[in-house]
């Protein structure tokens, strides 16, 4: 068994080292992407369970979205985009907020785009 050189163990360390930092940051999506994921989820509602490609909301959906309709978000009006620490759904339409479709569509076209 061959033990590793002194330089060999500090490229190691160092490789290791800028891993970790590029991981520990999550992606933030732009205002191109937002809008990007809002049409296409607006295109999945309007084209409803029939189309294929339409994505099946999960129960969080429903659980937020019902929760979106019975709240009122200081400082939101209707039609805002969702403040969210979940980069799947932040900025989302307010009113599709609403809509389990909306959202599992929304998630969707994000997780895609890479968040």
């Amino acid at each position: 068994m061959s033990v590793l050189t002194r330089r060999q163990q500090t490229l190691f360390a160092a490789v290791i080292v800028f891993a970790s930092v590029s991981v520990g940051h999550a992606q933030v999506p732009k205002a191109a992407d937002i809008a990007a994921c809002n049409a296409e989820a607006q295109r999945a509602v309007n084209a409803g369970s029939t189309s294929g490609a339409s994505p099946l909301p999960t129960d969080k959906d429903h659980h937020r979205a019902a929760g979106a309709r019975s709240t009122t978000v200081t400082g939101q009006a209707a039609g805002d985009a969702v403040k969210s620490d979940d980069p799947q759904l932040a900025g989302m339409d307010g009113e599709g907020a609403k809509n389990p479709a909306y959202q599992a569509a929304y998630r969707t076209c994000m997780r895609k785009a890479g968040f």
